[in-house]
């Protein structure tokens, strides 16, 4: 594993306490980053958050109750997280896939469920975290998109409607802080293995595999260590960009 350097940083990374969000917190602990986990799971982030522990001798982690889908919950959150430290490092990684059919058939509460969550929520975040940030003139936001938000993905109308939305969000965010100490991008990865599986249809998850030239998912690892990288203060010339974990599949 590479040393990358996020000595004395303190990161939130939301839905930390499973999957890629768990990955992150343990490649940036092992990086010399504390860590706030914000997560509506409190049982599995106090889970977590003990077995980072157990595994990283010396890591800081702080867990925050919160649903990003609320505005109000949200607000509360960054206060008793600017309490515990100054936020140097923001990765919105809580999303959902939603269900896996096609657009005349998909649920409208599911639909906007997923906007809800993948989309108002990351707004959520970044509008309350970013001005802090700017304050500080110092910040580094990743935001979590998909191949699905540049390629589209069918039966997946709205996690890929609600992905190519992060994408311009991070652009628009990226050129609104060029200015400052803070920089916004996000990462496109094609199919990761995760528990998220379990909300798509064996179907959907043989079509996302027979999309990559690798022949194989991506690993949360994988995912991991480009997002510390983009969290480091060594990350300062990319700003509003899209960087791509797709196994081949997506080239531009």
């Amino acid at each position: 594993m590479n040393a990358l350097d996020l000595k004395g940083r303190h990161a939130v990374i939301t839905g930390g306490a499973t999957g890629i969000g768990f990955a992150i917190a343990q490649r940036m602990l092992s990086s010399g980053a504390s860590v706030t986990i914000w997560d509506r799971d409190i049982g599995g982030m106090g889970k977590a958050a003990e077995e980072l522990k157990k595994q990283i001798t010396g890591a800081v982690v702080s867990c925050v109750h919160v649903d990003v889908a609320s505005h109000p919950s949200v607000v509360n959150a960054a206060k008793e997280t600017f309490a515990i430290a100054k936020v140097d490092v923001l990765v919105n990684s809580a999303g959902i896939t939603g269900p896996n059919t096609k657009m005349w058939d998909y649920p409208v509460d599911a639909w906007k469920q997923v906007f809800e969550i993948n989309v108002h929520g990351l707004f959520h975040c970044c509008r309350e975290i970013s001005l802090h940030m700017k304050n500080n003139n110092y910040g580094r936001i990743v935001n979590i998109a998909s191949v699905a938000g540049k390629e589209g993905n069918p039966n997946a109308s709205a996690y890929s409607a609600s992905k190519a939305a992060v994408i311009g969000i991070t652009k628009s965010l990226g050129k609104e802080l060029a200015d400052t100490g803070v920089r916004v991008n996000c990462v496109t990865p094609a199919a990761v293995k995760t528990s998220m599986f379990d909300q798509m249809t064996p179907e959907h998850i043989q079509f996302m595999l027979s999309k990559i030239p690798m022949g194989r998912f991506g690993t949360t690892e994988e995912v991991a260590a480009m997002i510390t990288w983009l969290s480091t203060e060594e990350c300062s010339f990319s700003t509003g960009a899209v960087f791509d974990l797709s196994g081949g599949r997506s080239t531009y």
